[in-house]
């Protein structure tokens, strides 16, 4: 079954995210209680649309038609919707830790590219094929895809090896994004495991959470018309005002950012500011940032086929080795520094995933730690070539 009209490519995409919903809400099912207890809603409409994509339903031009026009003006809209609710005084306190705990998830990539190539270089084609492609795919890992196309002005990187890194970037991207997911719900063993500080995380929830109590009130059909039209239409003018922004920092030469990690800051900005204001106690935010954080979630899983895995069978081996090293070496400074998985999974996602994703698993543990992803990201985009090129030239030492 091959999915060829646009509208029912989303319809069938927001149906299936309510119907998953509606199951885990009003079963009555010992069984289904207990599969959506371990595994959330959310993690199955990104595990099943990946299964979808891979037998190829989503497999037309209609359908990449409709996720290329939708996917980043909802990911910008999701974001400023996110950031509605965040009180930028309080996460302010939790800088310092941010900044050490994204940091430490980007050193222990860099540590693991290092010894993939030393492992695998052999079988990627060579050592001088191999490094330049590996330091690109690191530079994307710790900022963006953005960061892995400025790589492409840095070093003369082999268009065969560069195909393959990007393969290894889509695949883990996509895993990565649902195992995440999935251990949200098991944060308190891995918290527990570290004896975790969560008490500065804890107070920023439950501040917005008394804000949100203390002003609550039912939102009308006026509510939800504006802030559906202002989140699309702010997501519009970003889109626009960020191409502007970022091509006028390319031609000066500032170009070590991507247009979408332009785009993110506005939109961040514009968020960021307008909490602040009356805009920010509008009804409906919470609701409408879970229906966005939806289909977003459904749109990225839509076009993750693990046919991938397939194409570069060492490329896909070496980038898991990174991964289990960037786990273990989380691990053991959180251990020693009593890191929460919360914040762990959202720097570790800011690093593979980039501004734009890491909202979503920040959020999966609660909206109010949207902003905490973003800036995360943010921060990502800025190093992310200097860590690449850093990467390469210790690689180039054992060529």
């Amino acid at each position: 079954m091959v999915i060829t009209n646009g509208f029912t490519f989303v319809a069938f995409l927001m149906c299936l995210a309510g119907v998953l919903l509606f199951a885990e809400k009003y079963t009555k099912s010992a069984v289904l209680k207990k599969v959506f207890s371990f595994v959330p809603p959310l993690v199955w409409i990104y595990v099943l649309n990946m299964v979808f994509c891979t037998l190829g339903w989503f497999n037309s031009e209609e359908v990449s038609s409709t996720y290329s026009s939708l996917k980043n003006p909802l990911l910008y809209a999701m974001i400023f919707v996110m950031l509605l609710r965040c009180d930028i005084k309080k996460l302010s306190k939790l800088g310092g830790r941010m900044i050490a705990i994204f940091l430490g998830g980007s050193l222990s990539i860099m540590l693991g590219f290092v010894v993939a190539f030393i492992i695998f270089k052999g079988s990627l084609g060579g050592g001088e094929v191999a490094w330049p492609a590996m330091a690109a795919l690191c530079a994307s890992w710790i900022g963006g895809s953005g960061n892995m196309g400025a790589m492409q002005a840095a070093f003369p990187i082999d268009a065969g090896a560069y195909g393959c890194a990007l393969a290894v970037d889509t695949v883990y991207y996509s895993v990565w994004i649902a195992l995440l997911l999935i251990m949200v719900k098991h944060a308190h063993k891995w918290d527990k495991a570290v004896k975790a500080d969560t008490s500065k995380l804890e107070a920023v929830a439950a501040a917005a959470a008394k804000e949100v109590a203390g002003e609550k009130k039912k939102a009308t059909s006026a509510d939800w018309v504006f802030i559906i039209g202002l989140a699309f239409a702010v997501s519009a003018f970003s889109n626009w005002i960020g191409g502007i922004a970022n091509n006028a920092l390319v031609s000066v030469g500032l170009n070590m950012f991507g247009s979408g990690t332009v785009i993110t800051v506005f939109v961040t900005i514009l968020g960021l500011v307008c909490a602040q204001t009356k805009l920010g106690k509008i009804p409906a935010v919470e609701e409408l940032s879970s229906i966005l954080l939806y289909a977003v979630v459904s749109l990225l899983a839509s076009q993750a086929s693990l046919t991938d895995l397939v194409s570069a069978p060492m490329w896909i081996v070496a980038g898991l080795v990174v991964l289990v090293i960037h786990v273990v070496v989380y691990f053991i400074l959180s251990k020693i520094f009593h890191w929460d998985l919360c914040m762990v999974s959202t720097a570790s996602l800011a690093n593979i995933g980039g501004s734009a994703s890491a909202p979503i698993v920040a959020s999966a543990y609660n909206s109010a730690y949207a902003g905490i992803g973003v800036l995360m990201g943010v921060f990502g985009a800025a190093i992310g070539n200097f860590c690449g090129i850093a990467v390469a030239y210790i690689m180039q030492l054992f060529c």
